[in-house]
């Protein structure tokens, strides 16, 4: 690992063995990779006889909801006092798949007061300070390939069972497009370690690509069809989504996740774009091929970041000024954009 001093390794692994009592906490809105690098950092420590409780600040995907870790998930908004309860009681606290306290929303106070130890593990660059001990590595395809890593770091790799297996590689599988992205020869390396433990490949794909609703597929059909606007002049593409759109469908969380991916399908499209609107703010997600950095472009305009091929934003323009900001920035990048290596 490029960025961890191994001192660290060595502080996370006595104060794991010392804990009695851990909450893991992942990002607000959790996708793949963080309800699987917590729930397969969690079985592991709970396989080490660790009072365990993956603390998310609200639910997750429906599709991601077949893990078989019997690790307890106390979703903050839906059970304010248990969670509360347990993340205090906790002895250690660990942030995964997050790189400042405001990414996990509600729960963020309850982070920065916190008063014993707290690590972070995670992939997305430009961590703030905010934990005792820190393993970022950007170079990672997902979170939850570092927590396997760092698992094997601290000598715990014996704690990994079947069930901590195929949460890790959920959050491998999902925060790669199914291996389409940000892989590197460790991602194989780790992932054919994980293929050790028996886990079923083929059902964990069925499960995450193969498992949604009627009315998920609709508001897909309805996004490609009628809510997709293409540039080829600037090899760029968005989808657009209004709550009253959304409310249409049924909409459920999770169900436009993947969606900023499909406009990349698209025969010289390199970057992308997904807007969402939401109560107070407009989401943004953006996705890029070869080097046009996503996250630069997101950083700069709109008040985010990520990896270079994977970011998202924000806006707190209303929905057709956000919009409108997106495509008067094209002829920017055009450039850049045309010049973009595939």
């Amino acid at each position: 690992m490029k960025n961890t001093e191994i001192q660290t390794f060595s502080s996370i692994k006595n104060i794991l063995k010392a804990a009695s009592k851990i909450s893991i906490v992942p990002h607000e809105n959790p996708d793949g990779d963080a309800i699987g690098s917590a729930l397969g950092l969690g079985q592991a420590l709970k396989n080490m006889g660790k009072e365990v409780a993956v603390i998310p600040v609200n639910d997750y995907p429906d599709f991601l909801k077949w893990f078989s870790a019997d690790v307890p998930v106390l979703v903050y908004e839906r059970d304010k006092k248990s969670a509360k309860s347990a993340l205090f009681e906790s002895d250690v606290l660990i942030c995964v798949d997050f790189n400042e306290e405001k990414r996990a929303g509600h729960l963020e106070k309850m982070i920065h007061s916190f008063g014993k130890t707290k690590i972070l593990i995670d992939h997305h660059p430009y961590p703030t300070d905010f934990c005792h001990h820190t393993v970022s590595e950007t170079q990672y395809s997902s979170t939850a390939e570092l927590v396997f890593d760092v698992l094997a770091k601290v000598e715990m790799t014996s704690f990994i069972d079947k069930r901590a297996a195929e949460a890790l590689y959920t959050g491998i599988l999902t925060d790669t497009g199914g291996f389409s992205h940000n892989t590197s020869k460790n991602t194989f390396r780790v992932v054919s370690e994980l293929l050790e433990y028996d886990i079923e490949t083929d059902k964990i794909q069925s499960s995450v690509f193969h498992n949604f609703s009627p009315d998920r597929m609709k508001l897909l059909g309805y996004s490609l069809n009628d809510k997709m606007v293409v540039f080829p002049e600037y090899r760029a593409a968005y989808i657009s989504l209004t709550k009253d759109e959304l409310k249409q469908f049924n909409f459920k969380p999770g169900d436009t996740e993947g969606f900023v991916n499909y406009p990349l399908s698209i025969n010289n499209i390199v970057f992308s774009a997904l807007f969402i609107e939401k109560d107070e703010y407009v989401k943004a997600s953006f996705r890029s091929k070869g080097n046009f950095p996503a996250n630069a472009f997101s950083r700069d305009n709109f008040n985010g970041g990520g990896h270079l091929n994977a970011a998202g934003g924000e806006s707190f323009l209303n929905f057709e000024e956000t919009i409108k900001k997106f495509t008067q920035l094209l002829p920017q990048y055009k450039h850049q954009l045309l010049d973009t290596i595939i």
